[in-house]
């Protein structure tokens, strides 16, 4: 990753450092004999590696130069020189430098980390650089080492997607979930990419203490970007909005499924379908009944059959109506809350709601997670999970 780039560099930078050495006899032409013939012999005494010999007859060369164009040249030879020996203590920073990617290039890791210290001594540290150190240390099974080298040089960033995506490898290896998560965190906020989406799901999907709830919503946001990619995904995904009496959502989990050509319509998907279905017909017919008699519980059910109806602002009003009759998972029914604004496109409010989740781990971390992808900036649109109209005739905006 890091050191290809890096390799890449420093040989064309040697292909430049070479050009201007094979020039050197036409330029010549136009230097003056006292510059010339020491440059002539700088480059003879370079290419037979005898690099501070050469620098001292470029050292001669630069005290007979006259015009800028000698300058120039003897500049250009001493670059040449520098990058060639691979010597700082000849060559200063660019030598370093030479010394750096060579090591770089050849897989000589402990080299490499130990020529970090000869290029911050020539101020040639830069963050390029220390991200082929940390990874270095990865190269060496040195998983904390690599952590610890990300954070104290290359600060909260963490060098940008490439440092990032080394330090979640290297926590991973680590064993350090909480470190993994925030650099994951960090890429989603980042890029919105759905492979980093994919990661931070999966080390959710681990976490202690989840419930069926927690597990649905880790689904909707598998959804939502990008990550329902197989069967067992949609049918798990609908099975449990089925458990959790949201059938409306799992029958659009199915039909979706079915047309995006991820769940085959066969018998099984059909019969679920029709269960969701069943259901769903029974929800609706029972809804007008258990409203006018419903705890908060019950409101905050309804609520989520309204979402996934695409019925969005009924949806808010009647979760904060379940909210108002203390549920009996309040962090849960706030996660609600947050989803349904999300669903509405109300930003703002969803990511206000989110915050105010407190007191359930799991709960806080859903919660996270959802405002983690209502950030601004994030590329996909969160939209209510059906594409029809709500009541209000605003049709929600599906993911692009």
């Amino acid at each position: 990753m890091n050191v290809r780039n890096l390799r890449a560099a420093t040989a064309a930078f040697l292909i430049g450092g070479a050009m201007f050495g094979a020039t050197m006899v036409s330029a010549q032409t136009s230097v003056s004999s006292a510059v010339g013939r020491p440059l002539q012999e700088a480059r003879q005494l370079a290419d037979s590696g005898k690099y501070r010999e050469a620098m001292s007859r470029l050292d001669t060369a630069a005290a007979a130069a006259k015009t800028p164009a000698e300058n120039n040249v003897v500049n250009q030879m001493k670059q040449y020189v520098a990058v060639k020996s691979g010597d700082a203590s000849i060559g200063g920073a660019l030598g370093a430098k030479a010394k750096f990617a060579a090591d770089a290039g050849a897989g000589r890791w402990r080299e490499v980390i130990a020529g970090g210290d000869g290029l911050r001594k020539n101020n040639a540290l830069d963050a390029q650089s220390m991200l082929v150190i940390a990874q270095a240390y990865y190269k060496l099974s040195d998983a904390k080492g690599c952590m610890s080298y990300i954070r104290n040089n290359l600060g909260a960033g963490a060098g940008g997607e490439n440092g990032l995506q080394l330090l979640q490898r290297c926590a991973y290896d680590a064993h350090d979930e909480v470190a993994e998560r925030n650099a994951l965190e960090q890429l989603v906020a980042r890029t919105g990419k759905p492979e980093y989406w994919a990661s931070l799901l999966k080390l959710a999907e681990r976490s202690r203490g989840l419930k069926d709830w927690n597990t649905l919503d880790l689904y909707r946001l598998k959804s939502l970007t990008g990550n329902l990619k197989t069967p067992d995904d949609v049918m798990t995904y609908a099975q449990i909005a089925l458990v959790r009496r949201v059938p409306a959502e799992a029958i659009m989990v199915v039909n979706k499924g079915v047309a995006d050509k991820i769940l085959p319509a066969n018998d099984r998907s059909n019969r679920l379908l029709k269960l969701a279905t069943d259901r769903n017909t029974e929800a609706n017919a029972n809804a007008a009944k258990v409203r006018a008699t419903a705890n908060g519980d019950q409101l905050i059910e309804i609520g989520q059959q309204e979402v996934a109806q695409g019925k969005v602002n009924e949806a808010i009003a009647t979760i904060q109506a379940g909210i108002a009759k203390k549920p009996s998972n309040p962090s849960d029914a706030q996660v609600r809350l947050g989803a349904a604004y999300l669903a509405a496109g109300q930003k703002p409010d969803a990511i206000r709601a989110f915050g105010a989740v407190k007191g359930n781990p799991a709960d806080e971390m859903i919660a996270k997670l959802y405002t983690t992808f209502a950030r601004p900036g994030m590329s996909a649109v969160v939209a209510a999970p059906d594409a029809g109209n709500d009541r209000s005739g605003r049709r929600g905006n599906r993911r692009r």
